[in-house]
């Protein structure tokens, strides 16, 4: 059907979702059972955000979030679902020594589990949101990086907060600057496989082990990798203090944090990863944002928690806040 002249189109969709990690795809779900359409936009060439995992040089290393643990009822009955499955199983129940929390996996790396949550969603990727408009007949339009305009009934935006602020300031009064002026912790990190085990003792992970290093895995421990890799994050200090510094220097002391673990194997192949968005420094007092005359909300783990279940639990939040608005 052709628009009349001097009408924007009618929305496509009635959600329109930014940001295909986890907080994204859980609301997307949600709102699809609730009848609702919707569609994803990421600019990322795969969904998952954090919940990220590479393979180099015949290993699989998980390179973002390394585990979670489950709290939350909502979660559990996912990670029933998923066990099902075998697609998640406990790595352990703690780094030094047992404290009761099951860490959880995904046996095929993290980003399985974003894979599939994204089964069945209208996910566009890459797709990068660099425009959004408020019209005057109350719609959402969403422009991407190919010049593409999609529009929807609402909007919901889970990607880092600076980030959804540069797309939403100019259609919506009275965002809150104390949200949108919080930093996030950066992180450095290196990948590197082996031709040989690593020093590290199973279950394969240490927290804190070192001064600069947040957490070390090796990935064959941890039982995703079929050859022994390491995944080493710098902790926010370090990272934020060698964030804009040469990057071979930074290649090369990231090699010197990761030596001790290294042990005598050779290095097969190494990568640095750089995450802007970590961790939040101060997460939001609600599960998500609601600006009900423009039918927006804003989720994601600075909403909820920095971790895997802040980031499930604000989605959950989102979603709810979002099939309230298109009643």
């Amino acid at each position: 059907m052709t628009a009349r002249a001097g009408r924007a189109p009618g929305p496509e969709v009635d959600t329109l979702i930014i940001g295909a990690g986890l907080s994204g795809l859980v609301a997307a779900r949600r709102l699809i059972a609730a009848g609702l359409t919707v569609r994803v936009l990421d600019k990322g060439r795969s969904v998952g955000g954090r919940l990220a995992t590479r393979r180099m040089a015949g290993a699989v290393v998980d390179h973002g979030a390394q585990f979670f643990t489950v709290r939350s009822e909502s979660l559990a009955a996912q990670v029933d679902d998923w066990t099902s499955r075998d697609l998640v199983r406990v790595w352990c129940n703690g780094f030094d020594g047992e404290d009761g929390h099951p860490r959880y996996i995904g046996t095929a790396g993290m980003n399985s589990l974003a894979k599939d949550l994204a089964t069945g969603v209208d996910v566009r990727a890459p797709a990068m949101a660099v425009a959004t408009r408020f019209d005057d007949l109350g719609h959402w339009e969403v422009t991407t990086d190919d010049g593409t305009v999609h529009r929807s009934r609402c909007l919901l935006s889970t990607a880092p907060v600076p980030q959804s602020f540069s797309l939403v300031f100019e259609s919506v009064d009275g965002l809150p600057r104390e949200v949108f002026d919080a930093d996030y912790d950066r992180t450095l990190g290196l990948l590197v496989v082996l031709d040989g085990p690593s020093a590290l003792a199973p279950p394969g992970g240490m927290q804190q082990p070192l001064p600069g290093v947040a957490f070390v895995a090796d990935n064959a421990l941890k039982g995703i990798s079929p050859v022994p890799a390491l995944t080493l994050h710098a902790d926010p200090a370090w990272s934020l203090e060698r964030w804009d510094a040469d990057p071979d220097g930074v290649e090369s002391e990231l090699h010197g944090l990761a030596e001790p673990f290294i042990g005598s194997a050779g290095i097969v192949e190494a990568q640095v990863k750089r995450w802007r968005f970590a961790t939040p420094r101060a997460p939001w007092s609600e599960r998500c944002w609601i600006d009900e005359p423009t039918r927006l909300v804003l989720g994601g783990d600075a909403f909820a928690g920095p971790r895997f279940e802040g980031a499930w639990e604000s989605g959950i939040a989102a979603a709810e806040a979002v099939v309230t608005l298109c009643r």
